[in-house]
């Protein structure tokens, strides 16, 4: 690898809390000389870079913020396009000897488009890190105040609803499914078939200023939404 290019930073920024920023992440943002903050779309602001604005509103010195646009599409086609151009973006700036930290909510190794771009950019070269944050599955399980898991038992984190989930839930003793209000009823209906006896929670926009926790589905509305399933097997050896 070059000496001379910037270092590609994945950070992950948790998922709305800005004090859950681990302190490495903190550290990085207060002197990473470019800001990668990607946008669902033009008119929308990024999630992630307002958790993190408070910090580098706070910085004396000089940055520049990139703001690539990746839009929620199943086309993936089109949506390879987009990570190709984001890592244009980025390699301009380590061509330039720049360090560029990549902002994404929750951890960048889980359902996180910075995996894409990395992949792309890190097959050019370039040296690419990640600094770990706070999923936002365990987010929401603090807020509601849950134990995912508790000796051996299995958890199963899903980012969708789809046909898998049925035999899937047989085998889990926790279920994380995250952006649950797009499926709800699918969830609902595999979920109440299901013969243990179970609570459901739901958490939307967690650590955010409008988080909600509530008990069963999220029915509707909001986009970052995570239902926790936990199924009562404890009869069976108590």
């Amino acid at each position: 690898m070059n000496i001379n290019k910037g270092k590609l930073i994945g950070i992950g920024v948790g998922p709305g809390d800005p004090e859950l920023l681990t302190v490495k992440a903190v550290k990085t943002l207060e002197s990473v000389q470019v800001i990668c903050s990607p946008k669902s779309s033009r008119e929308k602001p990024s999630v992630a870079l307002s958790i993190v604005q408070g910090i580098l509103d706070g910085r004396g010195d000089e940055y520049e913020t990139i703001e690539p646009l990746f839009p929620m599409i199943e086309d993936k086609k089109a949506l390879k396009s987009y990570w190709n151009g984001a890592a244009q973006l980025i390699t301009q700036k380590l061509d330039e000897g720049l360090d560029v930290s990549f902002i994404t909510l929750g951890d960048p190794s889980i359902y996180s488009t910075f995996s894409y771009v990395a992949q792309i950019i890190g097959n050019q070269g370039y040296s690419v890190e990640m600094i770990p944050g706070i999923t936002s599955f365990t987010g929401c399980a603090a807020s509601a105040g849950i134990t995912l898991g508790e000796k051996d038992e299995i958890i199963l984190v899903v980012p969708k609803v789809d046909e898998r989930l049925e035999e899937l839930l047989k085998h889990a003793d926790t279920a994380v499914v995250m952006k649950t209000s797009r499926h709800s009823l699918m969830l609902e209906d595999l979920v109440d078939n299901d013969p243990r006896d179970k609570t459901v929670t739901s958490v939307q926009n967690c650590g955010m200023d409008d988080e909600e926790v509530f008990e069963g589905f999220a029915k509707k509305g909001k986009y970052l939404s995570t239902t926790i399933v936990k199924f009562n097997n404890k009869g069976d050896d108590e």
